[in-house]
């Protein structure tokens, strides 16, 4: 019956007189659908190459004493825990931020903990020039370079439709996607000739977009396709491996982030979430760069976000505007609360000077200091 169907299939085609490209998609469209069925023969051999692959990194994973690892972000946040990583393994460490008083606090730690030489170097990923200068200054000062840790990053927290101006938020976009492009272009051809690895660290909203954060997710998920599409082209002659971790503990998750003007704040509301500490995703990252392997997720769990997100794309979208819309009516009552409570302190404040006015000077007034001092010396003042 199926051979029936293909050749009348087959035949159709041969008779049409509609374009090539139409008929190749019938076909193609055919085939796909019946392709299918070949996922119950292909997947058990597939399966157990995978394990054999996994057990065969896990015996032999790479050693890094000695070798350099550049890791843009590392003044703090899961860039700081990457690099203690890497020198607890003995590597030679570039560290690049924007701080350096930051960037040599961390590195005097790596150095404590078994980098024998860390060089610090101040750069910002958003600028073209410094991706240059400092991929140039971490090979002119150890003469080669192994791993390049793509790690530094943006975040915003905003509804889109309340943004007054979208050019606010192009700086999302150099950090996080232009900033990993530049680094990595520059770097490339050092890490072809010590057959390295390029690690870039996307984040879980690439997968399972989260609201309030449009532009952020958009960067993130153009970081996963740019890096998967870096691994087909250099074909094994450079490592690629992608990080998509969840909530973990960095300056993102303790509130720093662009507000709906484009400006940077600190929400002291979502520094009281609880996310994951930012050494064991250190961990994971490093030991699966380490291990040559192309995605790591910490927390492990998410990876089963990740399925519903493809299973059931309705529903964890309506868990999700379910959570954000509940937190937005919860930040706004608390907002409302405060105003009430401050009007209330400013009534009280009036009724008070109201009744001190009517005393005259038998009333006190309360200053700035919080001591009552009596209203002739306080009309003085």
């Amino acid at each position: 019956m199926e051979t029936l169907t293909m050749l009348k299939v087959g035949y159709t085609l041969l008779r049409s007189e509609t374009p090539k490209t139409d008929l190749v998609n019938t076909f193609m469209d055919w085939a796909a659908r019946r392709s299918l069925l070949l996922l119950a023969v292909f997947m058990p051999p597939y399966c157990a190459y995978k394990l054999a692959s996994s057990a065969l990194a896990s015996a032999a994973p790479e050693d890094v004493a000695g070798k350099v690892a550049l890791i843009t972000g590392a003044s703090s946040g899961i860039g700081e825990q990457v690099a203690y990583q890497y020198a607890r393994e003995g590597a030679r460490l570039a560290l690049v931020a924007r701080r350096e008083a930051s960037l040599r606090d961390v590195a005097a730690k790596a150095r404590d903990l078994g980098s024998p030489d860390v060089l610090v170097v101040p750069g910002d990923v958003a600028l073209q020039d410094d991706c240059r200068r400092f991929v140039q200054a971490t090979v002119e000062h150890f003469g080669r370079l192994d791993h390049l840790v793509n790690n530094a990053g943006l975040a915003n927290v905003c509804w889109f439709e309340e943004v007054p101006d979208i050019a606010s938020f192009k700086q999302v976009m150099d950090v996080n996607f232009w900033g990993t492009v530049h680094s990595t272009h520059y770097a490339l051809p050092y890490l072809k000739e010590s057959h390295g690895k390029i690690f870039v660290n996307s984040s879980g909203a690439a997968v399972m977009a989260m609201p309030t954060m449009s532009f952020y997710n958009a960067s993130k998920a153009a970081v996963v396709n740019f890096a998967e599409t870096l691994r087909m082209e250099l074909h094994g002659e450079v490592g690629v491996t992608v990080a998509t971790p969840g909530w973990v503990e960095s300056e993102m998750t303790k509130g720093k982030h662009l507000s709906m003007e484009g400006t940077v704040e600190v929400d002291q509301d979502t520094r009281d979430v609880e996310v994951d500490q930012g050494e064991r995703c250190a961990e994971g990252i490093v030991d699966a760069i380490r291990r040559g392997r192309r995605r790591v997720t910490v927390p492990a769990w998410y990876r089963a976000m990740f399925l519903w997100r493809t299973l059931a794309p309705e529903v964890a979208d309506a868990c999700q505007r379910v959570f954000y819309r509940r937190r937005e009516q919860e930040r706004e009552g608390q907002r409302d609360d405060g105003e009430e409570g401050a009007g209330g302190r400013r009534r009280q404040g009036r009724a008070a000077a109201a009744v001190d006015a009517q005393l005259g000077d038998q009333a006190g007034v309360v200053d700035d200091t919080g001591w009552k001092r009596p209203a002739a010396a306080a009309s003085a003042c």
